[in-house]
Formats: C-alpha cells, structure tokens, sequence
C-alpha cells in the first residue's frame, strides 16, 4: 500500500505525470457563460485552489461547489469539470448527471470507476489519475491537471511554472526541514486545534491545509481570511487561545498585508504561537512548497499525537450508514 510518507516522498513524480500525459481539450474559457467545477474533499480541493490562482485572470466566471447539486446557472453555455479520484463519489456522479441532462460541456479529472465509465460512454474529455493512492494524497495529480485545464482555457502556458515546481519539490531536504522547523515552533501545543489565517490568493492552500489536519492529525483547523475575518472573527482574539496559528500572506495587497501585520502582532502580544509564511505574490512553484511543507508537518505530528494518518474510520462509517440509507 502507498503510505503518505511514500506518497510525499515521490510527490514531484505526480506532476511529472501530469506534464507527460496532459492532452489539449482545446477548449476556450471565452467558448462558455460560465465555468463549474465539482468535487469533494481531497478531489475536490483542487479546484478550490485552481480558482484561487485564475481568478483574477478568467474573463468568465467561476464557480467551485463541494455537493450534490449544479448551480441553477449551468446549462448549455456552461463547462462543467468534475473531479473524483474513485470515480465513484456519490456527489459528484450527482452533478454529472444534472450536468449531461443540461446539456454542458463536460471535461472529467479521475482514476476510474464510475465516472470514467460515463465518460467514456459520452465520449467526453477526460484525464486519468494514476490509482493507489488515498485522494487526499493525490493532490499532485487532480491540481496538476485542473491546472493545466485551465491555464488552457485562458491561453496561459504554465509549462515552465510546473517544471519549476517539480524542481521545487525534488528538494525534499529543505522542505521537510522547514515542516520539522513548525513541529518545532508548536512543540508544547501540537494537540491545540489549528487556525489558518490567510489572504485570497492563499485561500485553496489553506483550505487544503485544514482538511491535512483533519484527516492526517485528526485535529480540528478552521480557515480565516482576511479581511474578512478582521470584521468579525478578530474580536474573538482576547487572551491566550486553544489554537496554533499559521499565518498565509501573498502580499497581494498592501492594506491585507498591513492588516496580517496587525493580527499577528495581536496574537503573540497575547503568548499564542503563530508560524508566518509570507511571499511576493503567488506563482505556481511558491504554491506546490508550501502545500508540501504543511503536509509533511499534519503527518510528522501524528506521532506524538498517538494516530495513525491512513485511518479514517468516521468516513468509512459515514459510507457504510448512507449505503444503507
């Protein structure tokens, strides 16, 4: 079986994977009213992020749903990406089915099961993950090819961004370190649940993150972003909290950044630990790392968490109830 300290050790190999069977849909994002994109939990954090990258780039609408259903929007003027790495998510085989009776555009991300089937059977686009892996393990895949898909759709080539970003990752010495360096920084306080603090663009990136401590660590991680967050969630900020603090700053704009400054300040003035990761911008390469360290550390705190990252007895319980619902 592939553990997650195989899947991140070989990590750069899933987007290897990608730039060497990634075929043109030749699909145009100005083709279509609107873009969806469907998925579920480690399939469907990849389009959470692929929007957080494109956003500020895409001349049509995107919209990201993590459910059963399409938006009332979609129709036949619509590209729908669906994205399940079983093929078999029940959600998702949802909203192919809203999504073939509206007559979109349909392009499909997954390892097979029944999605590719129907793929296949609509003769659609689809691209094939490689199978062995838990979904949430195979982010390098499902984020690799959404990617591509819409850097495509826009007319941007990335090529040299994810040849960049594999290059990136192949430095598993540096990174792991630094992901040591947070086990480091949170030592004492490693049960505490995690609060991800970020901007916009880091929006994808920290979502993925809680889920990693949710799954991996089985610790609780919410997401705040700024500035939203200092509208609201900041006047809960009084004291010494029960959370770890990991702060996600693009740098994307001056007067978010001021305000990281702000909170930060306010957290540690109170004796909360906050590990920082600030950039200039967001680029593709800068993404990959630093999902990469935030992985390797909700896997090297399961230790002395006492759990084991590949367990995940709710959801197959939750999945053995609905199948008898």
């Amino acid at each position: 079986m592939i553990t997650h300290h195989s899947s991140l050790e070989s990590f750069y190999e899933q987007l290897e994977y990608v730039q060497k069977n990634y075929t043109h849909h030749g699909l145009k994002a100005t083709d279509f009213a609107n873009v969806f994109v469907g998925g579920l939990g480690g399939s469907g954090i990849g389009a959470t992020i692929t929007k957080s990258v494109f956003i500020k780039k895409s001349p049509v609408p995107i919209e990201v749903v993590n459910d059963y259903y399409l938006p009332g929007f979609v129709n036949e003027k619509s590209l729908v990406i669906l994205g399940s790495y079983s093929g078999n998510t029940e959600e998702t085989l949802s909203m192919f089915e809203e999504a073939i009776a509206r007559k979109a555009t349909i392009v499909i991300v997954t390892q097979g099961g029944q999605l590719m089937e129907k793929a296949k059977e609509h003769g659609l686009t689809y691209y094939t993950i490689e199978g062995g892996f838990q979904p949430r393990m195979a982010l390098g895949y499902s984020l690799g090819f959404m990617l591509r898909i819409f850097a495509e759709l826009i007319g941007e080539n990335i090529n040299e961004s994810m040849q960049v970003a594999i290059t990136t990752l192949q430095d598993k010495s540096r990174l792991k370190d630094a992901a040591a360096g947070l086990e480091k920084k949170f030592q004492g306080t490693l049960n505490r649940r995690y609060t991800i603090l970020c901007d916009a663009s880091f929006y994808g990136v920290a979502v993925r993150a809680a889920q990693q401590f949710n799954e991996n660590s089985k610790m609780e991680a919410f997401v705040s972003m700024l500035p939203e967050a200092n509208h609201n969630v900041i006047e809960s900020y009084y004291g010494q909290l029960p959370s770890n603090f990991i702060a996600l700053n693009s740098n994307s704009n001056e007067r978010v950044s001021a305000r990281f400054d702000f909170v930060i300040a306010l957290l540690e003035r109170e004796n909360n630990k906050v590990a920082v990761f600030e950039t200039d911008g967001l680029d593709i390469p800068t993404m990959f790392e630093i999902i990469y360290i935030l992985d390797w550390f909700t896997i090297n705190i399961t230790e002395p968490l006492n759990v084991d990252p590949m367990e995940i007895a709710n959801i197959i319980s939750l999945k053995d109830f609905l199948s008898e619902v």
